[in-house]
């Protein structure tokens, strides 16, 4: 039984319109016509034939062949649903005699290989998996995990070897931590004004893994570069020191901030340990966010803890003095006075006698050059841009839950943030 609705087209009024018309409209193959149409309890299963007279292509060498012979079981395509049906498209595979590649199957121009999804509803998964989670995806339309990430694989594949990575004169540099037992991943990111997107990923956080970036940038790109910003994490500064001399290398401002908060913050646990091992009272408990969160950010009671304990001559009230005075550092205009400023608080830090502000000031020393290339960088491009990317990154990571392998992890994060071009179709669903 032929499956009908009654509708609207932009052609014109049909009373009876067969479910064949709407996918010719929205979805139509070359050399193929859409057969008879039946549901089949909430699946829809359409027939499709090759046009009268037309050769098969050959898979291998994509040239057209005689047939050799026809399958007698049709094989099924999963197609978008529509009107909350699933729609499988039914096909009798056909066998070419191709001279050069010998008896194999035909190459069908609605699916790749021995793939039983359309490419259309494997660019129709991976453009809703962008918007909710893989695992929501394959539930709502009724598919599996599975079908969700290799249509992802499938559209990342597709974009990357279609990209273009001319024109990016800036990039960022960093890396993320992923599952347990310090297991990172390498992050560059384009970071040009206009233009924000993932550029690669890799396994780890050495010289060798941010070398094979280069080697696929290449030379000539990477001589190109004005701008590239990263952390302090030595294997990236000698990298881009050798592949990238030319740029200008910026450390990234979190970096560096988070450096200074994880010195005041062993201040504080040294000598809150301290003071307990020596029965006083315990006035640094529950004080951690209180010295670390910036003042816009506080709660009404950290405001008060803090005032409450900055009364007291203690060690970390003056580990938090000097971390709150080296904010100034940013609000210079001139490389200059910033570094004059720099030199006059990193030798405060090392007079204050507290091993963690002393091995950050000697850091600051060491990295001095670096941190003045933020105001030869600043207005130029956006600074904050790579950790605002992390933070989409982990956002991708969660929203693609399930996963267990670095080959999965990758695609999720090229899809998400690689701005990838897509497969063009006839109808693209929004």
């Amino acid at each position: 039984m032929s499956a009908t609705v009654g509708s609207v087209s932009p052609g014109g009024y049909h009373p009876e319109m067969d479910i064949t018309v709407v996918l010719n409209r929205c979805h139509r193959f070359p050399k193929f016509v859409y057969g008879k149409s039946r549901f089949l309890g909430v699946q829809i299963h359409v027939e499709v034939r090759p046009q009268q007279g037309s050769k098969a292509i050959c898979s291998g060498c994509e040239k057209p062949s005689p047939t050799y012979d026809t399958a007698r079981e049709p094989r099924m395509f999963e197609f978008i649903p529509l009107w909350g049906y699933a729609v499988f498209l039914q096909y009798s595979m056909r066998r070419v005699g191709c001279r050069l590649c010998g008896v194999t199957v035909e190459r069908v121009p609605w699916a790749d290989g021995k793939n039983r999804t359309c490419n259309a509803y494997r660019l129709f998964l991976s453009r809703w998996a962008k918007r909710l989670s893989w695992s929501e995806v394959a539930g709502i339309f009724g598919t599996s995990w599975g079908v969700v990430y290799r249509s992802i694989q499938w559209v990342v594949a597709y974009g990357l070897a279609k990209r273009s990575l001319d024109g990016v004169y800036a990039i960022g540099i960093d890396e993320i931590a992923v599952w347990a037992g310090h297991k990172y991943l390498t992050v560059v990111y384009q970071i040009d004004d206009g233009c924000r997107r993932l550029l690669w990923v890799g396994r780890d956080r050495t010289k060798a893994t941010l070398r094979n970036f280069f080697a696929l940038f290449g030379n000539a790109r990477a001589k190109a570069q004005k701008f590239v910003a990263s952390d302090m994490w030595k294997n990236y500064l000698d990298v881009v020191k050798e592949k990238a001399r030319q740029a200008l290398n910026i450390l990234d401002r979190f970096h560096v901030v988070a450096k200074l908060n994880k010195a005041v913050d062993e201040v504080r646990a040294k000598e809150a340990r301290d003071l307990a091992r020596k029965g006083h009272q315990p006035i640094l408990k529950h004080t951690r966010w209180c010295f670390l969160k910036r003042k816009e950010n506080q709660t009404v009671n950290q405001r008060r803890k803090l005032r409450e304990v900055l009364r007291h001559p203690l060690r970390t009230v003056r580990a938090f003095l000097l971390k709150e005075s080296f904010q100034c550092f940013w609000a210079y205009k001139s490389a200059s006075w910033a570094g004059w400023f720099l030199d006059k608080w990193c030798t405060r830090a090392m007079r204050s006698r507290q091993a963690p502000m002393k091995r950050f000031a000697k850091t600051v020393r060491r990295h001095r050059a670096l941190l003045l290339n933020w105001f030869a960088a600043r207005g130029e491009i956006a600074l904050g841009v790579v950790e605002g990317m992390n933070c989409n990154a982990k956002l991708a990571i969660r929203k693609a839950r399930g996963f267990r392998t670095y080959e999965a992890l990758e695609a999720a994060l090229y899809h998400q943030l690689g701005r990838l071009p897509e497969p063009e179709f006839t109808h693209r669903f929004c």
